[in-house]
C-alpha cells in the first residue's frame, strides 16, 4: 500500500484456495537432528509459489518475505532449519524484528513458520547483547496489531518459542503439526538437569528421556494448555491459513494509548 490507511492490494487468485499438498506429510524428517528446507513449505503453501524474500543473504538461519493467500498479500517469517538449525541469534532477531514492524505499519497480515530450538549460546552473542536484540522481535510481535498466524512445524523450545507470534503475545490462530515438540527445551538436555542425580545410570536416564518425549514431544499438552487452536495435518496447511485469513479478515485492535513506546534500542 502507498500509506498506512491503506489496505494491502488483493488480487485475483489463479490457485485454488483449497488446494491440498500431500508432499508436506512427509515434509519433516523423522530425524529430529535432520534439517529441512523451510523454503520448501512456503513455496507450497503460497499461491502460485510465488514467494519474494527480504535480505536472503543476510542471517539465513530466518526467513523474511511477502507472498499471497487467495490473492491477500501477506507478510511470512520462518526459522530456516538448514542454517544454524533454525536458531534465534542476533541478526536474525534485528531481521526478523524489522521486518514484522514494516508489516504491521501498513497493514500487512503476519504468517509465521516455527522451527527454533532456542536462542544462540555462547559468550559472544551475550558480548553482543543477544537479549536487547531478541528483545526487538519479541517486541514486534507483541506489538503488532495485524492478523497474526503461526504455524508450528516441529520444534518450539523456550523462549524462542515464546518471541516467535506465540499465543503470549498475541497470537491470533496458532497452529501445529503433529510433528511439533513445545517445551523448555529439548528431551536429553531436560533430563540431564532434571535428573542429574541419576547421571550415573544411563538406563534410568533413558527411561527418563522416552517418558519426557512421551509427554512433550507431540502438540497436544500445549493444545490443552490453550497455546494451540488446533492440531493440523501438514497437507492442509494452505487451506487452514486461508480459512483463519479470512475470519480475521476485519480484526480490529488497539494498543492501550501513549505518547511513544520504549522499544529496546
Amino acid at each position: 500500500p502507498l500509506s498506512n490507511r491503506e489496505k494491502p492490494p488483493v488480487r485475483e487468485s489463479y490457485d485454488e484456495a483449497d488446494r491440498e499438498e500431500s508432499s508436506l506429510d512427509t515434509l519433516v524428517p523423522a530425524n529430529p537432528n535432520q534439517p529441512y528446507d523451510m523454503k520448501e513449505l512456503i513455496l507450497k503453501v503460497v499461491d502460485e509459489a510465488d514467494f519474494f524474500e527480504i535480505g536472503a543473504d543476510f542471517a539465513k538461519n530466518i526467513i523474511c518475505g511477502f507472498g499471497r493467500l487467495d490473492g491477500q498479500s501477506v507478510g511470512i517469517v520462518g526459522n530456516q532449519p538448514q542454517t544454524l538449525a533454525g536458531v534465534l541469534d542476533i541478526d536474525s532477531s534485528r531481521k526478523a524484528a524489522r521486518f514484522v514492524r514494516f508489516c504491521d505499519a501498513f497493514g500487512i497480515p503476519l504468517v509465521t513458520f516455527v522451527d527454533v530450538p532456542g536462542f544462540m549460546p555462547g559468550t559472544k552473542q551475550e558480548y553482543g547483547a543477544l537479549i536487547k536484540h531478541g528483545a526487538k522481535l519479541l517486541f514486534a510481535y507483541a506489538e503488532a496489531t495485524v492478523p497474526k498466524l503461526t504455524v508450528i512445524t516441529r520444534k518450539a523450545y523456550g523462549g524462542a518459542y515464546d518471541v516467535m507470534s506465540s499465543k503470549h503475545l498475541r497470537g491470533d490462530v496458532n497452529y501445529a503439526w503433529p510433528t511439533a515438540e513445545i517445551a523448555v527445551m529439548g528431551a536429553k538436555g531436560a533430563v540431564e538437569i532434571i535428573f542429574r542425580k541419576e547421571a550415573g545410570d544411563p538406563e534410568a536416564l533413558a527411561a527418563r528421556e522416552a517418558e519426557y518425549k512421551e509427554r512433550f514431544a507431540n502438540p497436544f499438552v500445549a493444545a490443552g494448555l490453550g497455546y494451540i487452536d488446533d492440531v493440523i495435518m501438514p497437507h492442509g496447511t494452505r487451506r487452514r491459513l486461508i480459512k483463519a485469513l479470512g475470519t480475521l479478515k476485519n480484526k480490529v485492535q488497539e494498543n492501550p494509548w501513549k505518547k511513544h513506546d520504549n522499544i529496546p534500542l
